[in-house]
């Protein structure tokens, strides 16, 4: 194991805070939302009465990191059985098949991110253990189709190049006792026609939904280390 890693306070301003539990040490974790929008996203991922939350903004925002650490909490509570990863592989049509491996060693280039926080949470030997048994899933959008997922929470991250028949599919998955986050950057879509992601939420602006939500975050919802905004600053990124 490596050295532990130090935390630092940081003053937070708002009134919620939501905690998690730290398997590895089954001690209690205080997770603060850092700005509003987070502070948003993360308590319409707890509320039950919100079946599929939308986070859309630009990289660096949390969005995943707080939809995974939503994920550990609710299955640590018992509220979900299983946590489910799905994304659109590199490829537009997802053909993995000329990938050697397994279809976890196949995807692990676009879940790395996801495991990463999931590794603060659980030994690597717990989290094999947990994918062998199906309690941790990947699970490609092209390998989701006819089924449904109960009692789970369901992670479908980077959906920015999804089609539009993908996100359908997709959304139609959620089964009893779900909950599922949908992640994605708009700005970063190579995919402009019969894009999924920008349809679903145009139509989900203009609908009225109870059970769905949507958080739009804004590059001023960017966490980076110090040092990074000093880079972004002298290349004029920032």
């Amino acid at each position: 194991m490596g050295a532990k890693r130090k935390s630092q306070k940081r003053q937070n301003n708002y009134s919620n805070v939501v905690e998690f539990t730290n398997f590895k040490k089954q001690n209690q974790v205080t997770i603060l939302p850092r700005n509003k929008n987070q502070e948003q996203y993360t308590l319409k991922l707890l509320d039950q009465k919100k079946d599929i939350v939308f986070g859309v903004g630009p990289a660096g925002t949390g969005k995943t990191l707080l939809a995974v650490q939503v994920a550990v909490k609710m299955f640590k509570e018992g509220t979900v059985d299983k946590i489910i990863v799905t994304r659109p592989a590199v490829s537009v049509d997802e053909d993995l098949g000329f990938l050697p491996g397994t279809l976890e060693q196949k995807m692990a280039p676009w879940t790395r991110p996801i495991f990463d926080v999931l590794r603060d949470y659980f030994h690597a030997k717990e989290i094999s253990n947990m994918i062998d048994e199906g309690i941790i899933e990947i699970a490609p959008l092209a390998y989701m189709r006819g089924r449904t997922f109960k009692q789970c929470f369901i992670l479908a991250d980077e959906m920015q190049n999804a089609t539009e028949n993908q996100m359908k599919m997709l959304l139609t998955r959620l089964g009893e006792g779900s909950r599922m986050a949908v992640t994605g950057d708009l700005a970063q879509a190579d995919r402009i026609k019969d894009n999924g992601l920008i349809r679903f939420v145009q139509k989900l602006q203009a609908n009225n939904s109870a059970r769905l939500d949507i958080v739009h975050f804004a590059q001023g919802d960017i966490e980076r280390h110090e040092a990074v905004k000093e880079v972004l600053k002298i290349y004029g990124d920032s």
